[in-house]
């Protein structure tokens, strides 16, 4: 046969773990298709991926399904082949995508233990059910691991890795001899000497103590160890937590699940009475909260320049000129204190060569960008009170209120009417008891409706209230004065300042970011900023 009139056919296989005994099944699983391939007399096999040690939950970490993918849409795959739904992914988004992206290139999918070609016309129903069983397994294995390893936490196993001082080893934490003196160090400089953190990270650095897992000593380093439990012998874990089973991305726990403390857990560095004396020093040194609000609010835009360059944030510069004006200009904090991109002593690049950029641009961008988005005020203002409509659960019925009063108005009134038929002589009194009794049935539901339809009102005349603050307060947003920096204060998600002229603004509550290309001449008190071009920015900047 022809070759060219064959199907070119690839295979994926995939381990969740690099154990002996995974690695050992995908040595079976790749031979496995390279034999099923080879024969059929009209497949010509083209390679086989696979992915190692790798979860399926997620796709853009697998180096071998996205090759895969990436040969497939260059043309030079005809078919697929997988063991089952599960291998090929374990997340019911990307199975379908990834399947109904490759069925639009003409290409199909065989899933040989779950019996499903998508190729065919019931294809796609099969494998929407598999792929939704094989994430809820994935699910419940997430839900199983999470609950066995915080067993094993409160038995005293270590999940973590090496630090100064310990070496992990079969889950107990070691005393790495060596680096002992390091960490007590630390700590007597600190509590014992009153030394501060910068000066800790200089004086170690100088002495040559190499830290772990980091390039150089500092400040934070010095810091996390001061704040680290282990070295008095206790262990705190689950510091950190996944929220979604999915992505895999962690996140610091802030109470959101419960941690595991263990006291006395393994043999201290310090002891107990360090350890408090230097939580207490910690506690002082540490500025009040009112000032550290104060200092990183001291200016409109303080911790909201990033620097396009290095990515450091940008810090204020302010100086007197001799006609007694103040000329106010930020620069990147590396610039600041090392000057332009070198190579230091011990071979570490510091500095920046970004240049600084003045206060009175930074204005003019953020008032060019707001006046933008004025042009649409009326719709803007629409679409932002319909978003807190529906956030605060605000509705435009009417109350229920009046008619359930009306219809227990009603209800009375048949009642007396009724002691008038009887009275009359038109109904017998018995007939009049029941009546009645059905009529008492009626009032006493409709005096609960009534009652949970008032707190409703009221709860709902209270939403109604702060809406109308929200419109005040987007009254006086839309109606902006140039000068006003306490609105900007406000509004201004972020700012990055580019070498080229070149600055990106971010509002909060607007979907896009926009990039301006701008012009300055003049100097000092005469500066001013003219505004070239402007670029609409769809994808968001990560912190």
């Amino acid at each position: 046969m022809n070759t060219k009139s064959k199907l070119r056919v690839a295979a994926y296989c995939r381990v969740s773990t690099d154990k002996d005994d995974q690695a050992n099944s995908l040595i079976s699983q790749r031979k496995y298709f390279a034999d099923y391939i080879t024969r059929h007399e009209d497949w010509v096999l083209i390679d086989v991926y696979y992915d190692e040690g790798i979860s399926g939950t997620q796709t853009k970490k697998r180096a071998g399904f996205n090759a895969m993918i990436e040969d497939t849409m260059s043309g030079e795959i005809d078919l697929i082949l997988t063991k089952e739904v599960c291998r090929f992914a374990r997340n019911t988004v990307d199975t379908l995508s990834y399947t109904r992206k490759l069925k639009d290139n003409g290409v199909g999918v065989i899933f040989t233990i779950d019996n499903i070609d998508t190729r065919d016309s019931d294809g796609e129903l099969r494998l929407t059910i598999m792929a939704s069983i094989a994430q809820e397994e994935s699910r419940k294995t997430s839900e199983r691991v999470k609950w066995g390893q915080k067993r094993r936490m409160e038995q005293g196993i270590v999940f973590g890795r090496d630090l100064i001082g310990y070496t992990v080893r079969n889950g107990r934490l070691v005393l790495n001899e060596e680096e002992v003196p390091i960490v007590r160090a630390i700590f007597h400089k600190y509590t014992n000497e009153g030394k501060g953190t910068h000066v800790i990270a200089r004086e170690l650095t100088k002495e040559g103590f190499r830290p772990k897992r980091v390039r150089r000593w500092s400040a934070t380093v010095i810091l996390r160890a001061l704040r680290n439990e282990k070295y008095v012998g206790d262990l705190c874990q689950k510091k950190t937590y996944t929220p979604n089973y999915l992505t895999h991305a962690k996140k610091y726990n802030r109470g959101n699940e419960e941690m595991v403390y263990l006291k006395d857990h393994h043999e201290p560095i310090i002891d107990r009475d360090l350890w408090n004396r230097t939580q207490e020093e910690l506690l002082r040194r540490a500025p009040a909260e009112e000032m550290k609000s104060k200092h990183s609010n001291r200016y409109w835009c303080s911790g909201k320049l990033y620097c396009g360059i290095c990515g450091q944030r940008y810090v204020s510069r302010t100086r007197k000129l001799k006609n007694g004006t103040t000329y106010k200009a930020w620069r990147c904090y590396a610039a600041a204190n090392h000057g332009t991109c070198k190579v230091s002593g011990d071979g570490e690049t510091v500095g920046c060569d970004n240049g600084s950029i003045n206060e009175r641009a930074l204005l003019t961008c953020v008032h060019y960008c707001i006046c933008r988005l004025q042009t649409n005020q009326k719709e803007l203002k629409k679409e932002i009170l319909q978003e807190i409509k529906a956030i605060k659960g605000i509705t435009d019925e009417g109350p229920d209120t009046k008619r359930i009063v009306e219809k227990m108005e009603n209800l009375n009134a048949k009642k007396r009417k009724a002691i008038d038929l009887m009275l009359d002589g038109l109904i017998s009194k018995a007939d009049l008891q029941e009546q009645t009794k059905w009529y008492d049935k009626q009032l006493a539901e409709l005096s609960e409706l009534l009652s949970h339809s008032q707190r409703k009102d009221t709860a709902q005349t209270k939403k109604i209230d702060v809406f109308e603050q929200y419109i005040t307060a987007l009254d006086e947003i839309m109606s902006f004065d140039e000068t006003n920096e306490s609105l900007y204060r406000e509004i201004l998600d972020k700012m990055v300042i580019y070498h080229d002229n070149t600055v990106e603004v971010r509002l909060k509550c607007v979907p896009f970011g926009m990039k301006l290309t701008i012009h300055t001449y003049g100097k000092n008190e005469g500066y001013t900023t003219d505004i070239l071009a402007m670029e609409i920015i769809e994808d968001s900047i990560s912190d």
